[in-house]
């Protein structure tokens, strides 16, 4: 058997996204012929902006996992900073932004570089070595955020030339909440500086989306040829016997994941404001996960407070029991720079609950193609409010005569994670 060793900061105990995403891969890599070796941190000494045990269970009892320790600088800002929890999403679970916190921002952005879990570097790269050696191992893959563990990948391939695979989930540089580190202009060239090194060495990129690709394409040559785009997607295996209870009496609209105030609800809000008073009786708006101040206060300003749920963070498998339970999937792309390769990984499980999708972001993104080709939803711009109104109320109507359409659309199995994973296992074998 092929044999690969992915090294991740974020691994169960660990919730969110990236931490789906290999352990995924993990899962059907294990079935689909290649043998992987995982190494990641000790949970005794990490920082996780959330925790989500259940996905534990995916692991297979046969991957060999391996833990080391790490100096972690995030223990110190849950000393000194105002905001007690470690910052995630683009600070979306920070609830003071006075003065000390923009300084401590400040020496996030511009000494602490590329980022604070750099800490673990020195401790994986040995342990890496040693598994290296140990297994026999001639591929390695790291993947990001944190930006930093692409630096051991780095620092692994110049030492021992391994052939290393560098997955980037989102941006480097141009994340949409890099601002807010409020980086110098140095600090902004050692960070690109690190970017395309990472870039240019890496035997082969993976990327979550054909805009991201472009993206890091522009900053060095070779880049475009060498990187393969493969997104994130569902595991099918989760969607099994999913306990469903539909409210009779009131029309959902969820949002799942996190959210932060560069996500533009304008036009949402203004839609909501303009629907018929029969129907606004009826609607709830369902967040589930963090939400800051500034989202809530929009709904509050427009009267519609009462319209609001918020859940806070739920472990993944209840996260997926409230879109069944859901009549409408809201999915929102912060409204930012280079938004077009935006493809977070709820859209692949909202395609997996067949529920129907009010996309509100760039109209010519990944995120807007993949939901036109998989025919599962309305597409709207950010001001669109009328388009919207309208939506809404046909998908109310809908629930209302018993008229729900069923999507039919089978293009949507193309995301599954066993598909994906023989995506990666090709690039694997490309190397």
């Amino acid at each position: 058997m092929k044999k690969v060793l992915i090294i991740t900061y974020y691994w169960p105990p660990s919730g969110g996204g990236g931490v789906q995403r290999w352990v995924k891969f993990v899962k059907y890599l294990s079935l689909q012929g290649v043998e992987p070796y995982v190494l990641t941190v000790d949970p005794e000494f990490a920082t996780y902006p959330q925790s989500d045990y259940t996905l534990e269970k995916d692991i297979p009892k046969s991957v060999k996992v391996f833990y080391t320790k790490s100096l972690e600088l995030y223990s110190l800002y849950k000393k000194v900073s105002s905001n007690k929890e470690v910052p995630y999403g683009g600070f979306a679970n920070t609830k003071t932004v006075n003065l000390k916190e923009k300084i401590i921002r400040f020496i996030r952005g511009n000494f602490i570089i590329p980022d604070p879990r750099k800490g673990w570097n020195k401790y994986a790269i040995a342990k890496a070595k040693e598994l290296i050696q140990t297994y026999q191992i001639d591929t390695v893959i790291t993947t990001s955020p944190p930006h930093s563990t692409q630096l051991i990948g780095l620092k692994l391939k110049k030492e021992l030339e391994i052939k290393w695979i560098a997955d980037l989930r989102d941006p480097w540089t141009e994340i949409y909440y890099f601002k807010q580190l409020y980086p110098t202009k140095i600090a902004m060239q050692m960070h690109k500086r690190l970017e395309k090194k990472v870039l240019k060495e890496a035997n082969k990129v993976i990327t979550v989306s054909e805009e991201l690709k472009k993206l890091f394409a522009k900053k060095a040559e070779g880049v475009f040829d060498k990187t393969e785009v493969i997104s994130n997607g569902f595991d099918t295996d989760d969607f099994q016997n999913i306990e469903i209870n539909p409210d009779p009496e009131f029309f959902y609209i969820s949002y799942v994941g996190t959210i932060s105030k560069e996500y533009n609800i304008s036009g949402l809000i203004r839609a909501v404001s303009e629907l018929p008073a029969k129907i606004k009786t009826r609607l709830k708006i369902r967040f589930i996960g963090r939400v800051p101040s500034e989202i809530t206060d929009q709904f509050s300003y427009a009267g519609l407070n009462g319209l609001i749920e918020i859940t806070g963070y739920v472990p993944h498998s209840k996260a997926i029991e409230y879109l069944f339970s859901s009549d409408l999937l809201l999915l929102i792309i912060p409204d930012v720079k280079n938004n077009e390769g935006i493809l977070t990984g709820k859209l692949f499980e909202y395609l997996a609950s067949r529920k129907p999708i009010l996309f509100i972001g760039p109209e010519n993104g990944d995120a807007a193609k993949i939901i036109l080709e998989t025919n599962s939803g309305l597409i709207f711009n950010y001001k669109n409010h009328k388009k919207m109104s309208e939506g809404i109320i046909h998908y109310y109507d809908q629930k209302q005569t018993s008229a729900v359409e069923k999507n039919s659309d089978l293009s949507y199995l193309n995301y599954s994670r066993e598909n994906l994973t023989k995506k990666l296992i090709a690039a694997l074998n490309s190397v």
